[in-house]
């Protein structure tokens, strides 16, 4: 009798800004009773910096993430919970800082530092027991960023979600890390249709629980 694998500790959820991660955080929360672990942007000390001087604070909001990130990871490995995480450290390190230093946006000294110290970081903590990563196209982030409506969201160009999108393809394409789960947000409105949802759900239960 081929045995079920043991329970999973940690879920992450990847994916461009309006990818639907934190809805489908919560959503898969409620499912199965995992604990959630959201990207706390209302108590960001540098958020608001950040959007009205990008040069002057991108390092700064960039390590402020490696360190939240940081230590929800060490708390999860202590824990015996399953927790879901809505944005991982890794996106950080490949996609956010990279872009902003490809803008001309943090220095190539910042830059440098900050990825080398990822990745002595990256070498303490585990990747996810499971990667779901939602990919979306341009206009599709855009309808749903200008959907919830968020203030500091609104000045968001087209030419950055592209550049965030080519980094994060570029990632996933070559995520060695663990087990991966790609969702076509374009097709799959996981938020407003239930069998989208349930295709989900499927795909999870097979990836986490499947028989050997």
């Amino acid at each position: 009798m081929a045995k079920a694998k043991s329970k999973p500790k940690h879920i992450a959820i990847a994916g461009n800004i309006g990818a639907g991660k934190t809805t489908l955080t919560e959503m898969l929360s409620k499912h199965y009773k995992w604990i959630p672990n959201f990207e706390d942007v209302d108590h960001n000390p540098y958020l608001m910096d950040f959007y009205e001087d990008m040069p002057r604070w991108s390092f700064n909001l960039q390590i402020y993430f490696l360190n939240s990130r940081l230590q929800q990871l060490v708390e999860i490995q202590r824990g015996t919970e399953t927790i879901i995480q809505d944005r991982t450290i890794f996106e950080d390190a490949n996609i956010f800082a990279p872009n902003l230093h490809e803008m001309g946006l943090m220095s190539k000294r910042d830059f440098d530092n900050y990825y080398n110290f990822f990745q002595t970081l990256k070498t303490l903590v585990q990747p996810p027991d499971l990667l779901i990563y939602l990919n979306a196209s341009v206009p599709t982030l855009v309808g749903q960023i200008q959907k919830r409506g968020r203030e500091y969201e609104e000045n968001i160009r087209l030419d950055y979600l592209k550049k965030l999108n080519e980094y994060y393809n570029k990632w996933i394409d070559g995520y060695k890390e663990g087990a991966l789960l790609v969702i076509d947000v374009d097709k799959n409105k996981f938020a407003e249709k239930e069998e989208d949802f349930g295709e989900i759900i499927a795909k999870i239960d097979a990836e986490l629980y499947g028989l050997f």
